[in-house]
């Protein structure tokens, strides 16, 4: 515990400074004349009770009143915890095709065959954990695009939500232009410097209402850089009735789109064949858009005046009572 204004305790003499300086105040009384002091005599139990009930009310609970109103006024505090504030980096967002041909399981995760949006979520939650100090965002998708998270400093929602995403639940199609110009939306009224998108899909764009490469151009003209990710291996062998024999899992990607939209707004375009591809893209992404390495920092402070001041108003309370009751027992033994 630690206190804003220690000095007040300076102030805990005073009661008994002003009581040494100033003479005590008489109270003059009335002669009374009475032909016999019997009824006013106490038994020795009482007068022993009425000089505890003085000696409480005398010197006790105003000692411990006075005690707790300095004690309020020297604000005393509790430190918290230490508590890093995010710092100021990149506002980014990332889009995340969720269509269909993002079940094809032409990758390998953990020495197993997985789909491709199972490599993803390892990866980019992977990503996302790095880059603290970033405000980022979340657009899933298909043939539609959703804003699933906006941007915030709370990396743990966004890797929440990129891990719930279900292939299909935007639609089956490609929406690229749509995912673009909902990233510029979300974008256009942060500061420009920092407006960064990362854009991963397998395929081209087959729905949405704005062509990719004239929502580049918005996102040039707004500031937005856009770094580009074509996912899917080159050759994949499947099974046939005739035996196995090899595909070209990625023959829908159009890599040509994806490289054009990156120039345009000053990113750059990357292919990612397999897990290991798409980890080093986006540690080459991170390294181009580093973060602030110097967190700002700050320890919570919890008032607790407020329990001194509660104790102050008890006693005040309990002092206003027992001299109640006093006068009601002085009244009763007359």
């Amino acid at each position: 515990m630690e206190f804003h204004w220690p000095w007040a305790f300076f102030l805990l003499p005073l009661p008994w400074i002003i009581r040494a300086f100033l003479p005590p105040l008489k109270m003059e009384q009335a002669a009374l004349k009475v032909p016999s002091l019997s009824p006013w005599q106490l038994s020795k139990n009482t007068r022993s009770k009425r000089q505890t009930t003085n000696n409480l009310s005398g010197w006790l609970l105003p000692l411990t009143l006075w005690i707790a109103l300095v004690g309020a006024l020297a604000r005393p505090y509790q430190m918290g915890e230490i508590v890093q504030m995010p710092v100021s980096g990149r506002d980014l967002m990332l889009a995340v095709d969720i269509s269909q041909s993002m079940e094809i399981e032409d990758m390998r995760l953990n020495n197993k065959p997985a789909n491709r949006l199972a490599v993803v979520k390892q990866v980019v939650s992977q990503f996302i954990e790095q880059r603290s100090g970033d405000r980022m965002g979340l657009i899933l998708f298909g043939s539609n695009a959703y804003l699933q998270a906006p941007l915030t400093f709370d990396a743990r929602t966004v890797s929440t939500f990129l891990n719930e995403a279900q292939i299909g639940l935007a639609g089956k199609k490609t929406a690229i232009g749509d995912a673009i110009g909902l990233t510029i939306k979300r974008l256009q009224n942060n500061p420009e410097q920092s407006r960064v998108m990362i854009l991963l899909t397998d395929g081209a764009n087959t729905a949405g209402e704005i062509e990719p490469l004239k929502a580049a151009e918005l996102a040039a003209s707004n500031g937005v850089k856009i770094y580009t990710i074509g996912l899917g291996a080159d050759v994949m062998e499947v099974s046939s009735f005739f035996g196995t024999r090899k595909v070209n899992p990625s023959r829908d990607l159009d890599e040509n789109a994806l490289r054009e939209i990156a120039r345009q707004t000053g990113g750059a375009f990357f292919r990612a064949r397999d897990t290991e591809e798409l980890q080093k893209i986006y540690q080459f992404i991170d390294d181009l858009e580093p973060t602030e390495k110097d967190p700002q920092i700050y320890r919570p402070q919890q008032s607790l005046f407020h329990w001194p001041l509660a104790i102050a108003f008890i006693i005040s309370l309990l002092i206003a009572l027992q001299q109640r009751f006093s006068r009601l027992s002085a009244g009763g033994h007359v």
